[in-house]
């Protein structure tokens, strides 16, 4: 059966937006905004890591669509479930301050600063903030990610914390603002775990898919710290951008024959034996974009598939792409198969 053609409502945004936060107002008397944090570029990538990954498969093993879902679901809750530990281990590192008061306290011969360990980190604002959310909750008990805390790093980045000027002015400070409280979770994360190459090698083996998201998932952290407190974590990825991935993928599988007719007259000057995989499963799923899902701009979809091609295949594959793409587009327009919509009609 032919799912095609497919459509994918776009929401009504600038062009600039495709690799960027969407945000979509509510009712006013919600007094939120609602926020999604992964675009439709980061969508794209995952498709094409899906994509890569199924060029090994045996022609039969693609009919099994209910397998092929399964795979894409797979990589697009990992950025997910990474992303969410990601933003537990700066606050479990601040609410270790009240652990590190107790166990000093307890000390059979006590300092006076064994007596008087500051724990204002530990009810920072930012941190308790957070925590209530009931959807950041609701996550970690589900995908049971507790267990990706590893409580020896925890109280390495603590002990490295109270050392650091940052801190001691934090704690010093007389009062201290909301946005002191966000200033200081947010040194945890960019000054002690980004930059600790120890840590991060834990990552690497600890976390599933914390190498090949390490570029999605540093945004994601910067875009948490700008919206944290508009963050929900039931609904990074919207139902609309997740249909959309599986369908581009059945899309590109399903048409390739259509695909590569249109593609292979245009690599003239170029052996097509010697394309790299990446470049010819991005110039198909441009392709499937053009074609079949009618209210993503075509200069949109090349400009995209021109910024993953430079990020994630060879030197010279964002001007390979560019230059294919942008010939397909003046044929297939020319023979009046580009058919897109208004998107200002989509609100």
């Amino acid at each position: 059966m032919n799912p095609l053609p497919i459509t994918y409502h776009l929401l009504n945004l600038s062009l600039a937006t495709e690799s960027q936060l969407v945000f979509i107002p509510l009712p006013a008397k919600t007094g939120v905004l609602y926020l999604y944090m992964i675009s439709r570029r980061n969508i794209r990538v995952k498709v094409m890591q899906t994509l890569y990954s199924l060029a090994s498969f045996e022609p039969a093993e693609l009919q099994n669509k209910t397998k092929l879902a399964m795979m894409l679901n797979e990589k697009l809750d990992q950025v997910l479930d990474v992303f969410t530990v990601l933003v537990l281990y700066p606050l479990r590192i601040a609410e270790y301050a009240e652990s590190d008061s107790i166990r000093r306290s307890s000390r059979y011969l006590k300092t006076t600063e064994d007596m008087n360990v500051n724990v204002r980190i530990a009810t920072n604002s930012f941190v308790t903030q957070t925590l209530a959310k009931a959807s950041l909750q609701e996550k970690i008990k589900k995908d049971k990610l507790e267990r990706f805390i590893d409580a020896d790093w925890v109280k390495k980045i603590y002990q490295q914390l109270i050392k650091s000027n940052e801190y001691q002015e934090y704690v010093d400070a007389p009062t201290v603002t909301p946005a002191q409280d966000k200033a200081i979770i947010q040194f945890i994360w960019d000054k002690l775990i980004l930059v600790n190459e120890d840590i991060l090698s834990y990552f690497n083996d600890e976390l599933p898919g914390w190498e090949d998201n390490f570029d999605l998932l540093v945004m994601l952290m910067e875009n948490f710290f700008k919206t944290g407190s508009r963050t929900d974590f039931a609904k990074l990825l919207s139902s609309e951008k997740k249909n959309y991935a599986h369908d581009l993928m059945l899309a590109v599988l399903e048409k390739e024959t259509l695909c590569l007719e249109l593609i292979e007259p245009k690599l003239t000057n170029w052996d097509k034996e010697r394309v790299a995989l990446i470049d010819m499963l991005l110039l198909r799923m441009a392709v499937c974009e053009f074609l079949f899902f009618p209210t993503i701009p075509a200069k949109v979809t090349i400009n995209e598939y021109i910024d993953i091609a430079k990020q994630y295949s060879l030197p010279q594959s964002g001007q390979f792409v560019n230059g294919v793409l942008d010939n397909l587009l003046k044929e297939l327009e020319k023979e009046g198969k580009i058919r897109k919509q208004d998107r200002t009609n989509n609100k």
